[in-house]
């Protein structure tokens, strides 16, 4: 009897001693993990765990470290930032973890994002050790999936199309053509010297030409502005520097009969030139100008100005001998207009000799046609005729990089940059190329070289939704495409991008899916079902990605 009583006391000092000597399994219980689904965001998946040891777990010389795990695709394994847990008797600086009460904790873990980490599961594994002894805890898996909308950005831009380098062609461009005539103090006849200078010359060329070219040039107006000089009663000035009006346009007057143009003009006078005396003293090098500019600010009567002024004698002195007699004048001015070829003419002329085209012309010309192999061969005969300006190199990538053709995109990139080592398109486009490939760092490097570039904003938004800036994407992507759609549907703003997805003019394969997205997160999941089905109808290269879409966890496909 007595035996079997010890024998007894023996098992359950066995039974204590072996159930104090291991760590038991934690269950999925333990833990939850948002977001669950895990999520893609700025290429990063972040999550945050919250974690509990249960009572009487933790065996007082236990070291736990937890270490997230994401399986994916062919039991690849990334491994997140671990975090450490000890027994009450352990001497370390790690967290402890009472035995009797148990414990809580929070970690957060983050995982580089690859395309095949959107089918699978995170696990928390455990390293555990009594003293020295390593203990198997079984690893305890805690979410599932990986939400990768945020990605699509690779997609969109690829539909948006490559930046293109603009041409400057402007078929009616306004000019002036400016006359200036000078008059004797208190004179308002005009000097038959002053109508030989050559800018009289010049206007009256101009208006033979302007007459003779009716096609390519076009008069608006001619304008007269006749002035006289600040000194002297403000009465006496403006009856003069009419007189200087009057006797100005009677001169526009017969020049334009002459070349038989018919045009307004435009005729006004300025009694004292106060405006123009001021601007000259200030490009001057008139020893007291400070003072005399100080003298035009505090005194706003014309009289006491003028008096004002007069009281510095060598100042005044100077003025009257090299300012005064500039204001006694009268500006003639043509207005016109250089009209340029029609986009017909420029694609005959093309046709005829594209090496009489300007490259503005020839940029234009390839903007007339939607054909692709016709652009191709605009931007390659510019390359040809204009090999010192990088616009056609760039462009003929751009096309390359819309067709997928990124080697022959790259070789024209190197030689726009050859020609222009601050071609803003080319570093552009090489943002855009890095970002088709997810890689956000050299993406950010090229586009700072890129600032002033066409397309910019629509490469920055791109990269500001790589990044997880959501808000700033939406900001920047204004345009109604994909992009913006997305950049709205994951900064949560669904009216927008409901909105912008109905006003895109091509919808695509990528449309119709956002549309689906849009809808499965709104919960109309039949409409949500609608949309997907046509999306993979009009792009079956989707199917594959859909299928291990979680946004469609509750559409029925």
């Amino acid at each position: 009897m007595r035996t079997n009583h010890i024998l007894t006391l023996f098992g359950c000092s066995l039974f204590l001693m072996t159930s104090c000597s291991k760590l038991g399994k934690l269950s999925a219980d333990n833990f939850s993990v948002t977001p669950n689904p895990l999520e893609v965001t700025g290429g990063k998946v972040t999550a945050t765990v919250e974690g509990q040891f249960p009572e009487k777990y933790m065996n007082k010389k236990a070291t736990v470290t937890v270490v997230p795990e994401l399986h994916y695709a062919g039991g690849q394994v990334a491994k997140g930032q671990p975090m450490t847990f000890q027994g009450e008797k352990v001497m370390g600086n790690n967290k402890t973890i009472s035995y009797r009460l148990g414990g809580r904790y929070t970690m957060k873990t983050t995982f580089d994002y690859v395309p095949a980490m959107q089918k699978s599961d995170m696990y928390l594994a455990f390293d555990a050790y009594l003293g020295k002894s390593k203990v198997e805890v079984p690893a305890v898996k805690v979410a599932t999936g990986v939400i990768a909308t945020a990605e699509l950005y690779r997609e969109a831009i690829r539909h948006e199309g490559a930046c293109l380098a603009l041409d400057s062609f402007q078929r009616v461009i306004d000019k002036k053509q400016e006359a200036n005539v000078k008059f004797l103090i208190n004179q308002a006849n005009l000097r038959s010297s002053e109508l030989k200078n050559n800018s009289v010359q010049e206007f009256v060329s101009m208006l033979k030409r302007i007459n003779a070219d009716r096609e390519k040039l076009a008069i608006k107006n001619v304008e007269v502005q006749a002035y006289a000089s600040p000194e002297g009663g403000f009465a006496f000035n403006d009856k003069l520097a009419g007189k200087r009006q009057d006797v100005s346009e009677g001169y526009v007057k017969q020049q334009l009969k002459g070349t038989k143009l018919k045009t307004d003009i435009d005729a006004h006078y300025t009694a004292q030139d106060w405006e123009g005396f001021m601007k000259l003293v200030k490009a001057s090098n008139i020893q007291d100008k400070d003072v005399i500019l100080r003298v035009l600010s505090m005194y706003k009567d014309p009289q006491e100005r003028e008096q004002q002024i007069r009281n510095m004698s060598e100042a005044f002195r100077e003025l009257a001998d090299g300012i005064l007699p500039e204001l006694r004048r009268s500006r003639l001015i043509i207005n016109y207009q250089v009209v340029g070829r029609s986009d017909e003419q420029i694609q005959q002329q093309y046709a005829a000799d594209p090496a009489k085209l300007s490259l503005e012309e020839l940029l234009y010309a390839a903007s007339l046609t939607n054909d692709v192999k016709a652009k191709k061969g605009i931007y390659q005969k510019a390359t040809e005729l204009y090999n010192k300006d990088y616009r056609a190199y760039n462009n003929l990538a751009a096309l390359a990089l819309n067709q997928g053709d990124e080697a022959t995109a790259n070789t024209y990139l190197e030689k726009a940059l050859r020609v222009n080592r601050k071609a803003p398109e080319a570093y552009a486009n090489k943002a855009y190329i890095f970002l088709t490939h997810g890689q956000v760092d050299k993406a950010e490097h090229a586009l700072a070289d890129a600032t002033e570039a066409n397309g910019f904003d629509e490469i920055l938004g791109n990269l500001n939704i790589a990044r997880g800036n959501y808000a700033n994407a939406t900001d920047e992507l204004y345009n109604n495409n994909n992009s913006a759609a997305l950049a709205q549907l994951l900064n949560k703003n669904y009216v927008a991008a409901e909105q912008t997805l109905k006003a895109i003019k091509a919808p695509n394969a990528l449309t119709l899916y956002l549309f689906a997205v849009l809808n499965a997160r709104q919960g109309k999941n039949d409409a949500a079902a609608t949309y997907l089905n046509d999306a993979l109808r009009k792009d079956p290269s989707l199917a594959e990605y859909a299928k291990n879409d979680l946004e469609f966890a509750k559409v029925n496909r």
